[in-house]
């Protein structure tokens, strides 16, 4: 399988090198030794190709990526995520390769994780995501359920961390023992995911409309829809230390506010309003409680002049 790997880039300059250091390894599989990032061969996989889309980083992102051996797209602009992975597979040669592994600079590769992921892209499995691990090995919950009404409202009552480990009732999935096997799951995390050309063909492009966050759910759902599964591999492992829209205001408003909207585009307009008073009155209840983050969010959803609408500038 020729597999190329598409790695999204702002201001990554700290991170960017050790994503691409991790590459060979993480093709190639355990065996040590010195070979380039383009070409290595390891249980029929071979990484063809590596290309960073730069979102117009202002410090030394593109520089390191063009050291590691990646040809860089440079989009002049911070576009977001969905538009630099779409720049980024637009620079691809489609009909020479299997898969496409899109990645966040911030991701590392074990040894030997892309063989299990381009295994387990079978007929019918269109996205395959790997295991995740925060940087001190713990677990990093990466898979979700269905947004619904209900989960919304469990959610808003009691967090959404409490809600993931009550049965099915959290939209994160948190229990441990779920991350134990592989098997078909709703949706996950866009930082580490491998793509067939089919699925990529048949599902069309990111949809560049949410900037950040939801453009992944959005992406799984719409593959779904047209027959796509995506699967969870927990024999391919990578490190992925994470952002921080857990503590920055900014993108936890952004996040929300997605969230919210990639509702409203599924489902009616009866239900889409449902699900934005829950979602209102859980970030109200914790803005209360002096949660910036939620204040930021709550600020976003009922007034649209608080919305984002664009990454550029000196955010």
């Amino acid at each position: 399988m020729r597999v190329a790997v598409v790695i999204v880039t702002y201001n990554s300059a700290d991170v960017v090198g050790g994503c691409l250091d991790s590459l060979a390894d993480g093709a190639r599989g355990v065996e040590p030794a010195d070979v380039d990032v383009a070409d290595v061969v390891v249980a029929d996989v071979v990484v063809a190709d590596v290309v960073v889309a730069d979102n117009a980083s202002a410090d030394d992102s593109v520089a390191i990526a063009e050291k590691g051996g990646a040809r860089v797209v440079q989009l002049g602009r911070n576009a977001g995520y969905a538009a630099a992975v779409n720049a980024g597979v637009a620079a691809l040669d489609l009909d020479a390769l299997d898969a496409v592994y899109v990645l966040n600079p911030d991701c590392r590769l074990r040894p030997g994780s892309i063989a299990p992921l381009a295994a387990a892209l079978t007929p019918g499995r269109g996205i395959a995501v790997p295991l995740m691990l925060n940087p001190d090995g713990s677990l990093q919950p990466s898979l979700r359920r269905m947004p619904t009404i209900w989960r919304a409202v469990v959610e808003a009552l009691i967090g959404g961390l409490r809600a993931g480990r009550i049965g099915r009732l959290g939209e994160l999935v948190t229990h441990p023992r779920a991350y134990e096997r592989a098997g078909v799951a709703v949706w996950a995390t866009g930082a580490a995911m491998l793509i067939s050309v089919a699925a990529l063909r048949g599902t069309g492009p990111w949809n560049e409309s949410f900037l950040l966050y939801s453009e992944e759910t959005e992406f799984c759902l719409r593959a779904a829809d047209r027959g796509w599964v995506t699967w969870y591999e927990p024999a391919s492992v990578i490190e992925h230390i994470g952002g921080d829209s857990a503590v920055n205001p900014m993108l936890a408003a952004l996040l929300t506010v997605n969230k919210v909207r990639l509702f409203r585009m599924r489902r009616g307009p009866l239900s889409a309003l449902a699900y934005y008073l829950v979602v209102v009155s859980g970030e109200a209840v914790r803005a209360l409680s002096g949660r910036r983050t939620s204040r930021a969010a709550l600020a976003a959803l009922v007034l649209p002049s608080r919305r984002i609408t664009t990454l550029e500038g000196p955010r």
